[in-house]
């Protein structure tokens, strides 16, 4: 061990006494442990996504999708098609890696013998790169909404350079279509990168409609099952969450099952503002900072921290909103 070179360092001359054999055996050790217990079996090696290898995928599809603006800094409009098909060309040759390692560790953990994990990946990239165009105008949308829904964006250019809240709306807009097609782990591996980079947790399975703009972004939880509907516009700090988990006979937790919001088109949710359960705010409805809401309110309802402090004081559970204009002031900018 002293003579090997670790991570581009030598190993140092004397014996710092680390007591590696004794640790790399207790290690071992918890290893065989955790996968007696779990029927676990790694004898064909480590075949799962790379979490830098998806990071390289997404920096290249973002400069493809829009290429004046996210790709490189000397690209010119004349050479704008062939970056574009050079960049997608080797983006999706990587896809398609992550994607087959995926699909093997999916098929060795059911056992499924009769599936073809290598064509599978080149069928699933190649949808992928067929809805890349139809992605780029959803994105449209959404730039658009950030640009006219924040008085402080002075440019569509402003906006995908320099706003949060769009490149985890990116993001989203990818890991959904690979979550959609049944690649769950790269789907998340894809979300967490946006959620590392801009504080901003959008689960890949949440469904989001066009013209969506998350307004500052710290903060904002959209959880699986969440359903946003058009032109939605979010603040910082609102989670979208479930409000309670039901668990199967042995007490696990069941998966999938159907436990965040539905935000209709048009509504607004300003800063700090949680809303759990399987709920339904209603179509061009306004839910003020802070406010904490866990049953479904009707269209054009404007709930406020005023009127559902009263609904409690007066015993009510459930308050129904009152419903008024929708005057709220911005957040600060």
């Amino acid at each position: 061990m002293s003579d090997r070179v670790i991570a581009g360092r030598p190993a140092p001359a004397h014996d710092p006494g680390w007591q590696l054999d004794r640790i790399v055996s207790e290690l071992r050790a918890a290893r065989a442990d955790w996968r007696a217990r779990n029927g676990r079996t790694e004898v064909t090696g480590r075949e799962l996504p790379s979490r830098e290898a998806v990071r390289q995928i997404l920096e290249a599809l973002r400069g493809a999708l829009f290429p004046m603006r996210l790709g490189p800094t000397d690209l010119r409009e004349e050479s704008e098609d062939f970056y574009v098909g050079h960049t997608l060309d080797s983006a999706l040759n990587a896809l398609v890696a992550q994607v087959r390692l995926e699909l093997r560790h999916t098929v060795r953990q059911a056992r499924a013998v009769d599936r073809d994990p290598d064509a599978e990946a080149v069928q699933l990239v190649r949808d992928f790169a067929a809805a890349l165009p139809a992605l780029r105008r959803l994105l449209d949308t959404d730039v658009l909404a950030a640009y006219h829904g924040d008085p402080a964006a002075r440019s569509v250019d402003e906006v995908l350079l320099c706003y949060p809240g769009i490149l985890a709306v990116i993001h989203h807009r990818i890991a959904h279509h690979l979550y959609r097609a049944g690649l769950p782990l790269l789907a998340r591996m894809v979300a967490e990168t946006a959620h590392a980079d801009t504080g901003i947790d959008i689960h890949p399975g949440a469904q989001i409609g066009s013209g969506f703009f998350i307004d500052h972004g710290t903060g904002v939880v959209i959880g699986e099952t969440a359903v946003i509907g058009e032109r939605v516009r979010i603040y910082q700090a609102v989670t979208l969450g479930a409000k309670r988990f039901s668990a199967d006979a042995d007490g696990h937790l069941e998966k999938g099952v159907a436990r965040h919001p539905v935000v209709e088109d048009d509504v607004v949710i300003y800063a700090g503002a949680t809303i759990l359960g399987r709920i339904t705010i209603g179509r061009g409805s306004s839910i003020g900072g802070n406010v904490w809401l866990t049953r479904s309110v009707p269209p054009g309802s404007s709930v406020t921290q005023a009127n559902v402090q009263s609904g409690v004081q007066e015993g009510v559970q459930s308050p129904r909103p009152h419903t008024h204009s929708h005057s709220e002031a911005h957040p600060a900018r």
